[in-house]
């Protein structure tokens, strides 16, 4: 009996244990749920929309890039695709051989579309091919029967209506390469077919141009296929940009040099509005963003006159005789000089050991100042810059924007070189020789500059002095907005009046005086007579021996032995508002090569924007203060450019 009763007592205290037990495991769940459902609904509610629920990228359209007047240059249309879906396709291969006999498809395509299929869930489209024509579209959509996982989509890409023309400064875009994605945090970068700015404007004011992303907001399934979308957020478009360019200017310009291997750069002398870029020969900047073919490509690297190279901001020439203006003023200046000293070029100077001849193997007499710049003589600048020393010309020629790049709103610029003793010891570990200074003070020897640096030159000269500096954009754009770009108020240059009006009357002389290196390519529209300095820039040495036994004239050397052409005016005179430098490689001469163009670029900017009400060009030339200009002793016969 005692041992049922102990018996009982251990079963019962067992069960109270057990029931004990589950009452607190049924506790604890309870606690739990209650936890999880009352407590934590919020968060995971919110886990659970986010595994209902996808937040999607959505690209903005890209900004396009305008003209002064407000005509496209860059523009977006519509980009007709052909996708393929893995899993809606019984072979990959077998679909894209079918594929490939109405469009070409090759094995670097197969292999990237391999790739993306394998990357990607078999739902998710992969793009075959992009930039497909209207008849590419109908071809494929006839035979949809025969293409199982193959379809047409249709999104944005860039486009530039007038191809080549402008595509130096407008550049292009392309796909997103590892190294954007791995110096940027923009998602957008992320998106696959996203294409950024690569070159010229469109790298410099790719943020503003890309604009800001958007969202959707899409259901999906279990295993991440789209049901329905919930909510769109279309984002910010990128930024319209306007540029200073004008394009008919542009076009006329790119028209007039053809297809030598030559750059145009005209500008506004106050603002420092570009109103003309031009480089020729140019390329197709679409060929970048549908993806160039090696042939093309192998083309283009090939080609003698490089056509990839921007030479308006990145050829750098010896500027030749349109540097001796950077010599009359730092003589000026120094007092090295006066406006009325003669020098006499018999035709040649010796210096020490060496003889340094003038263009003109006779000489040119006795000349002032406005006379060597009217003839450009040689003999006459050796002398002055003997005086002067190189070092006042490298300093002149610094504070009219020679030697550096001028912060130009577009990639690639170049600053040229203007030495001087310590760059010649930094740079060749030598000293700065006397005879090198002549040299170099006629824009031979070390001395480099870009067109775009020649023009300017040429703008700070016309407009009295003033530190004048290039721009493309026509506001100033801050982040992904364009704030209006206010009147500048340039720097004084610190030149004295009377020295620019010696030099301006030299370059008035040069055009419009009978003698003048470039008469023949004067304005004789009333009110619109420019001043200018032509210059021809030795490419190819020459050397004692061929000097003795007769030097090859220019037309009978190798393309690439020829002299440089260069050109550089400004008009109206006297009341000047643009500036134009033009340079044809290996033209020969800047007046027949370099000059009518300049001539004929100038005439048509006066006519599209007006013109000073000023007097037609007179035999004798008035400088700014209506003071006629005088007699030189030198011949007067029509010459060409021998700058």
């Amino acid at each position: 009996m005692n041992r049922d009763n102990d018996r009982g007592k251990i079963i019962g205290r067992r069960a109270i244990l057990l029931g004990g037990g589950k009452l607190a495991l049924i506790s604890a769940l309870v606690g739990r749920m209650y936890y999880l459902q009352v407590v934590e609904a919020g968060k995971y509610a919110v886990l659970a929309d986010e595994n209902r629920i996808n937040l999607r990228l959505l690209p903005p359209p890209r900004g396009r890039i305008l003209d002064r007047n407000g005509v496209p240059m860059a523009v977006n249309q519509q980009n007709y695709r052909v996708v393929i879906v893995s899993e809606q396709t019984d072979d990959l291969d077998d679909t894209l051989d079918a594929l490939s006999t109405i469009i070409p498809i090759n094995d670097h395509d197969r292999a990237r579309i391999a790739r993306d299929a394998k990357r990607h869930r078999s739902f998710v489209p992969v793009t075959v091919r992009e930039n497909l024509s209207w008849e590419d579209v109908a071809r494929i959509e006839i035979n949809t029967p025969d293409l199982p996982g193959v379809m047409i989509d249709v999104g944005q890409s860039r486009n530039y209506p007038l191809e080549g023309l402008g595509a130096h400064l407008l550049g292009y875009v392309s796909a997103v390469s590892e190294a954007d994605l791995q110096s940027s945090t923009d998602p957008l970068l992320e998106l696959p077919g996203f294409r950024i700015g690569k070159a010229g404007v469109e790298r410099v004011y790719d943020l503003a141009l890309r604009g800001k992303g958007g969202t959707s907001q899409v259901e999906v399934n279990a295993v991440g296929r789209t049901i329905r979308e919930l909510k769109r957020d279309e984002g910010e478009p990128g930024l319209d940009l306007n540029l200073t360019i004008d394009l008919e200017l542009q076009q006329f310009a790119a028209q007039r040099l053809g297809q030598e291997s030559a750059a145009a750069v005209v500008l506004d002398i106050h603002s420092g509005d570009i109103l003309v870029m031009a480089s020729t020969p140019s390329f197709d900047p679409n060929a970048f963003n549908r993806g160039l073919t090696s042939d093309e490509w192998r083309e283009l690297i090939s080609n003698p006159r490089s056509p990839l190279t921007n030479k308006a901001i990145a050829g750098q020439y010896p500027p030749g005789s349109t540097f001796k203006l950077m010599t009359a003023m730092a003589a000026l200046e120094s007092g090295a000089i006066t406006a009325d000293q003669r020098v006499f070029c018999p035709g040649q100077m010796s210096l020490g050991n060496i003889t340094l001849h003038c263009w003109k193997k006779t000489g040119h007499g006795a000349l002032d100042l406005v006379g060597g710049i009217k003839n450009s003589c040689d003999v006459y600048f050796y002398e002055i810059a003997r005086r002067a020393g190189f070092e006042r010309i490298a300093e002149m020629a610094k504070r009219f924007g020679l030697g550096t790049p001028l912060g130009l709103d577009v990639p690639g610029e170049r600053g040229g070189i203007i030495p001087d003793k310590a760059w010649k010891r930094a740079t060749l570990g030598q000293p700065w020789y006397p005879g090198e200074t002549p040299i170099n003070a006629i824009g031979q020897g070390y001395v480099l500059a870009t067109p775009l640096q020649l023009a300017v030159m040429c703008a700070r000269l016309a407009n009295g002095g003033k530190a004048v500096e290039p721009h493309l954009a026509r506001d100033i754009v801050q982040g992904v907005h364009a704030v209006p770009r206010q009147a500048p108020a340039w720097p004084d240059l610190g030149v004295s009046r009377q020295t620019l009006t010696l030099v301006r009357r030299g370059m008035t002389a040069v055009v419009n005086e009978p003698g003048g290196t470039a008469y023949s390519v004067r304005i004789k529209d009333e009110g619109m007579m420019m001043a200018a300095k032509t210059g021809s820039a030795q490419v190819k040495r020459i050397s004692v021996r061929e000097r003795e036994s007769g030097v090859k004239k220019q037309d009978e050397l190798a393309w690439k032995d020829r002299d440089h052409a260069l050109f550089i005016a400004y008009a109206p005179e006297p009341e000047p508002r643009y500036a134009c430098c033009v340079v044809v490689e290996h033209g020969m001469h800047g007046a027949s090569a370099a000059g009518p163009v300049a001539r004929d670029i100038l005439i048509e900017v006066q006519k599209r924007y007006g013109q000073r009400t000023v007097q037609t060009a007179p035999d004798r030339p008035r400088d700014q203060d209506g003071l006629a200009q005088h007699d030189h002793d030198h011949d007067h016969g029509e010459h060409g450019d021998h700058g």
